[in-house]
This record gives C-alpha cells, sequence and structure tokens, in this order.
C-alpha cells in the first residue's frame, strides 16, 4: 500500500516555502509546514498584531483552563496541555459504550513560539472562554511608534 503524500506544485511550494520561512523567522514554527499533524494533535492558532500588542489565539475545544500550562522560557512562549490520554486498551464503562467511529480525542500537546524582540515578555495577559485561549502580548513601550511635536 502506497503512503498519501501532499502534493504542492512547484509555484505554489515555493510561495509557500518564502512564507513559512518568514512565519518562522517571527513566531518559529510555521502551521503551514507539513509534519505528523495527522497523527499527531496540535491545535490552530492565529497570531494577529494590533496597536501596541500581539494577539494569539488557540482553539481548544474540549479543554478547560485547568488542563492548560502556559510557560515562557527566555523568549519562547510554550502552551501545553497536562492531561494524557487515557489508553484504549483499559476497559471501558459500561455508560460508556462501545465506540464504532471515534474522530474527538483529548490528546496531549504542545505548541511552542518564538516571541519577536518587541515584545514585553513581563506584560502577557491569558483568557479562556468557550474553548478558546486568547493571550495579549504587549509591545515594549520603547519600541512603539510615538509622536515628536517639533517645538519653538
Amino acid at each position: 500500500m502506497k503512503a498519501v503524500t501532499l502534493y504542492r506544485p512547484l509555484t505554489i511550494e515555493k510561495a509557500l516555502n518564502d512564507f513559512d520561512r518568514y512565519m518562522e523567522s517571527f513566531f518559529g514554527e510555521s502551521p503551514l509546514t507539513p509534519s505528523d499533524r495527522l497523527f499527531n494533535y496540535s491545535p490552530a492558532v492565529d497570531v494577529r498584531e494590533v496597536d501596541g500588542s500581539y494577539i494569539l489565539e488557540a482553539e481548544l475545544p474540549g479543554y478547560d483552563e485547568k488542563d492548560l500550562e502556559i510557560h515562557l522560557d527566555n523568549r519562547t512562549l510554550i502552551i501545553k496541555s497536562k492531561k494524557e490520554e487515557k489508553s484504549e486498551k483499559k476497559e471501558v464503562q459500561q455508560d460508556e459504550g462501545r465506540y464504532y467511529i471515534r474522530e474527538r480525542r483529548k490528546t496531549s500537546f504542545s505548541r511552542s513560539f518564538k516571541l519577536p524582540e518587541d515584545a514585553d515578555q513581563e506584560n502577557i495577559t491569558a483568557n479562556f472562554k468557550n474553548g478558546l485561549l486568547c493571550l495579549e502580548i504587549k509591545k515594549r513601550a520603547e519600541t512603539q511608534k510615538r509622536l515628536i511635536t517639533i517645538g519653538k
């Protein structure tokens, strides 16, 4: 049996490779980089820049805030789950029944992001609501744009 591989025409692949390099230089691993994502769970993440901060949003359906750990190591932001998936080999409780199809799972994961130079590592806030983790990473005050008035 042959393995399924991702097909990318050369022009699209070059554009995606350039984008991957840009994302890696800014935030670390790119979500478009092909990897073992078919077998390992990795939450979908959006990162955007607004005036004065960066916003990172991660979709984590089925998780509670007590299941998550957020660490900062040097300039690397790490989001990971604390819970391990229960082994399916263990006996299933009677009230759970027997699965014929099981696509929804709560598995462990770890995502890391390299913060930009202008990120204020001391000023990061986190909110978790309805399965959406939202981190606001403020920019350092000295790196933000400011207006300089001309005096007489």
